[in-house]
């Protein structure tokens, strides 16, 4: 039977994040101090990271896990060459 990934949990984080750069918006309204300013951008750099990762992670065990479980020898070429292209992606980030 095939699993739907979802990533509801995330969104409680994706919330958080939002609120960060609501914050961030409002120290650069009110003249604050550059290290400060760029102290909160990377945390929110770091909290999608943390999003990003078990994103990957559930795409991983459900998504490409479903595939390679499958008949399809397609399928399976398709989710091993898109894992191949993300990892990528990501080493040039």
């Amino acid at each position: 039977m095939l699993n739907i990934t979802t990533h509801q949990e995330q969104l409680e984080f994706l919330k958080k994040i939002e609120g960060q750069i609501r914050g961030i918006q409002k120290m650069i309204e009110e003249k604050r101090y550059c290290v400060d300013i760029m102290i909160q951008i990377q945390s929110i750099i770091g909290a999608l990271h943390r999003v990003e990762n078990e994103i990957f992670k559930k795409h991983l065990e459900g998504c490409v896990v479903n595939a390679i479980k499958g008949k399809s020898e397609r399928e399976k070429q398709q989710k091993i060459d898109e894992v191949v292209e993300l990892v990528s992606k990501f080493k040039k980030a």
